[in-house]
């Protein structure tokens, strides 16, 4: 098997992301809490994430996660055609984040990021 990487990246509305930075952590979207656990992407995968369920999007953050920091919480899972995806089986705590940019995704699904908060 193939090393798997050490970061990964979860996209969430501004909202919750400050929500995230009062609270110290970030408890999961609707369909976070749907699937029970916390979807991310890694770097090959984000942009088909992006594309497929945030087209059209404004006001969104993309956060870079340390997974090296989220212990067994972290699950690699096979998803979207058996490729594996990272899975946070508890609350993201602020701590394990590295970055957090402001994203929009166009209409088209392409990402639009900023270095602003």
């Amino acid at each position: 098997m193939t090393d798997l990487p050490t970061t990964a990246f979860k996209i969430l509305s501004r909202a919750d992301w400050r929500a995230s930075l009062a609270e110290g952590a970030y408890d999961g979207s609707a369909v976070d809490h749907a699937d029970g656990y916390i979807h991310l992407s890694d770097a090959d995968q984000l942009a088909v994430t992006a594309a497929k369920h945030y087209a059209g999007q404004s006001d969104l953050m993309l956060v870079e996660v340390d997974l090296t920091a989220l212990g067994d919480t972290l699950i690699w899972e096979p998803s979207r055609g058996g490729a594996l995806f990272p899975h946070i089986y508890g609350p993201l705590p602020v701590s394990a984040t590295r970055s957090a940019r402001a994203l929009s995704v166009t209409d088209a699904g392409d990402m639009i990021l900023s270095d602003n908060p």
